[in-house]
Order: C-alpha cells, then structure tokens, then sequence
C-alpha cells in the first residue's frame, strides 16, 4: 500500500463541467461522483487521495488574486498533513495561477502540481484522465519542490508555461525552459532542472489587486493613450515590445510618458511579444532608448510571470529600487539571465 498522501484542490474548470442545454457547466458534487469508483484509486502506485471540492467553483476566467490567496492559504493549512498538492483549475488562466502560486508559496518543499483538461471528464474523448492520474503519481511519488504545470504528457515549471493552443490537447508550452519531467512509458524526472529544496518552513504572501497592467506596442500606437494610462494610479507597467525589446525611437511623446512615469516610481517591465526569445535593450537603437528612460528588462520571463512577480513585489515593502532588482533576480526559476 502507497502512504503517501495527496491533497487535491478543486477549483472548477473544464476538467469537472457537466453538460447541460446551455453549453458545460460546474455542479457541486459532479466531478466527485465521476471519480469516486476510479479503478486507478486501488493501484499500489497510487496515493491516498483526498480531494475537497470547493464550494464556490470558478470559471477560470472569473479568476482573481483573491482566489490565488485562497488557494494558498488551504495548501498552507494542509502542508504537514499531505506529501503533494494537485490544484484542478481552468486552463484560461491556468498560467497566471500557477505563476502567482510559485511567487506567494515561499519556500515551498513539495510538489504543488496544477492541471486541468480541455475537454470534461465526462466526454468520452476527454484528456482529464491522464492530466489529474499522472499529476497525483507526480505530487504523491516525487520530490518536486516547486510549482509545477502538468498538461498532455509534460510537467513544466510554472512560471515558465503559457497556454498556446485554445482547442488542442498539447495546450501549454513551455518556450524558453525545458520541460522538468515527460512522461510517456515511464515519467521522466529532470532532476538537474529542479530547483533546490529551501531549509526555511513554507510562509504565504499575498498579492494584493494588482495595479499594474499589461500593455502590446502595435505600429502607430498612441503615445496620448500611454500618456493617459501612465498618469493614473498605476504602479506598474508589462510592456509588450517587438523582437528583442524594442520600440519606436522616434516616437519622443512615447519616451517621454514612459520617463516621466519612471521617474516617479512606476515600475515600468519591457517584454517581448515573440513567444520565444529573451529582450535585450542592448542589441538595437529602438531597444536601448528604452533602457535609457528608466524601462527594465523582463529577459524571458512570460507575460504571465512578469505581472504575477511585479504584482507579489508591488504587495511587499520593498522600495522601487529594489523592487527592481528583484526584478532582475531569478526567484522561482522564472527568467534566465545570460
């Protein structure tokens, strides 16, 4: 008999919807009744599984920074009890999830492994059952300290997946971090890919509602628009720039509102809207003018990593400067640095 113990949390998404005439839809008690006679349950692989249904399921779309805490705060509540974490989630926002969790769960010591399906349990032809069977063998059986993303045969670092494809069963990717386990006839850990077991006991924090926003450069782009965002309350800025962090040099309106915000304390992060790739404000005239009005580079972090990480920071204490910095450290395993 396996006695390891995983705790599954169950969030809502796709992976439990039942369908009814208006489309697919969360039903309290649903997904358990579905699962409850799973013949998998009695392997000697398996771990003990306890799953709690949450009682308001969330349409990930829906989701917010308060779910994000609430989902922590039960990992935390249950952390001595359980060797592994499996979180069931929506795939719309699965990776703005499993993002802010590998930001808020710090100095996590075990496997926190967030899935879900593309198509419901129910269906037929779903891909639920090898999603939520594979992620307990990995939360219950392996030493993964660190948040992970489970989807279509490939765990990736959390923070470093993005859903790519809205229909198809290979939905999230991984561009610029290799996969940190496959599994195919047998499940391939990569243990040199981990990160390092922290000595310190798990604590929390909390992002609070995020005031910072994302932002995609497109030819002819409104410097007034920028202008007018920047001189809100925000406090920081994702801006989605071309290639390797470029933008528009002579577009001096532009330059200006992005100084002028710097200046006064908006934390203001350069992405590339290419899937893969790093920035490198270095490389180009239309890159390094934005290094030279106060703009930071985002490296290869996603999109989704860059706000998640901004927001945890912005939530913290820290002064600008140093919000920055940490900007520019590697915390979770979220960027690479040349």
């Amino acid at each position: 008999m396996n006695h390891k113990k995983v705790y599954v949390a169950y969030t809502g998404g796709t992976i439990g919807m039942k369908p009814s005439e208006k489309g697919f839809i969360p039903e309290s008690g649903y997904f358990a009744d579905l699962i409850s006679s799973l013949p998998e349950f009695e392997s000697p692989e398996m771990p003990q599984v306890v799953i709690n249904e949450y009682d308001d399921l969330i349409d990930s779309s829906n989701i917010t920074p308060e779910h994000w805490f609430q989902i922590s705060q039960d990992i935390a509540s249950r952390f001595d009890d359980y060797d592994g974490f499996v979180v069931l989630h929506g795939t719309d926002t699965m990776a703005y999830t499993a993002s802010a969790l590998s930001f808020m769960l710090e100095d996590l010591s075990k496997p926190v492994i967030v899935t879900g399906s593309q198509i419901p349990w129910s269906q037929m032809r779903t891909d639920a059952r090898d999603n939520f069977i594979t992620s307990l063998l990995l939360a219950g059986n392996y030493d993964i300290p660190e948040v992970g993303l489970y989807f279509h045969n490939r765990l990736y670092r959390g923070n470093r997946a993005r859903k790519l494809d809205a229909s198809g069963f290979h939905a999230f990717e991984s561009p610029n971090f290799p996969a940190i386990a496959e599994v195919g006839t047998k499940i391939k850990l990569k243990q040199h890919l981990l990160l390092r077991e922290p000595a310190e006991t798990l604590k929390i924090r909390k992002i609070a509602t995020p005031q910072v926003i994302i932002l995609s450069l497109f030819p002819g782009f409104p410097a007034e628009l920028l202008d007018y965002v920047l001189s809100s309350s925000v406090k920081g800025l994702v801006l989605m720039t071309y290639g390797m962090g470029n933008a528009p040099c002579n577009d001096k309106a532009m330059l200006k509102s992005l100084e002028k915000a710097s200046n006064r304390g908006v934390v203001i992060v350069n992405c590339t809207q290419c899937s893969k790739g790093s920035v490198d404000m270095s490389g180009y005239e239309t890159g390094q003018a934005l290094l030279d009005v106060g703009v930071i580079s985002g490296f290869d972090m996603t999109p989704e990593a860059t706000l998640t990480k901004l927001s945890y920071l912005l939530s913290s204490e820290l002064t600008v400067d140093e919000i920055k910095q940490q900007m520019h450290t590697n915390l979770r395993g979220e960027l690479t640095r040349s």
